[in-house]
């Protein structure tokens, strides 16, 4: 996604199976999170993928055991129909302390396909 093609949207604009993944996650609500991926979903996060939704479910409980942390939603930004962008703050218990992230979603069919995760 060519972020030139990007456009400011309310946080509350984003779909609701972004949303839905924002909150388990924060809740650490595995098997919610997970059902908002598609079978054959990836997730890029600290130059990692994880393929499918074995993998993902593995990814999410292994960061929900791993670091006590805390999200904001800062912003929100829309490419099309399938491209959203989510911007969160985290802060929490790991190294840095805080980080401000931008979750990249490609949705299929009303579900994530694609979530890249990177400063």
């Amino acid at each position: 996604m060519n972020d030139t093609r990007l456009r400011t949207i309310p946080t509350d604009a984003l779909p609701e199976v972004v949303t839905r993944y924002l909150a388990a996650h924060r809740d650490r609500d595995t098997a919610t999170a997970v059902k908002a991926f598609t079978g054959d979903a990836t997730v890029t996060d600290e130059d990692r993928t994880h393929s499918g939704s074995a993998e993902i479910e593995a990814w999410l409980d292994s960061a929900a055991r791993e670091y006590t942390f805390t999200t904001t939603l800062t912003g929100a930004q829309q490419g099309d129909t399938d491209h959203y962008v989510a911007a969160q703050r985290l802060e929490g218990d790991f190294p840095g302390g805080v980080a401000d992230l931008r979750y990249r979603f490609t949705l299929r069919d009303g579900l994530i396909e694609r979530l890249v995760i990177a400063p």
